[in-house]
């Protein structure tokens, strides 16, 4: 299981049809809601394919900034 909190922002395999990889994590759980950073659509997508989807985590939040 990879450890993503909410917050953290990461880069996709596949590109948003906006043309933008890079995500912002806005829900964590069973399923993750992650809103593009280049349009700002909102999605929801199973932890499962997300963790297969997941390229790299670009910046991780600080758990005390929440």
């Amino acid at each position: 299981m990879i450890p993503l909190q909410v917050g953290d922002t990461i880069r996709l395999r596949k590109p948003h049809p906006c043309g933008s990889h890079d995500w912002k994590v806005m829900r964590t759980g069973m399923d993750f809601r992650i809103q593009c950073l280049g349009c700002q659509h909102q999605a929801w997508i199973p932890r499962v394919k997300l963790e297969r989807q997941l390229k790299e985590i670009l910046q991780k939040t600080d758990s005390a900034e929440l």
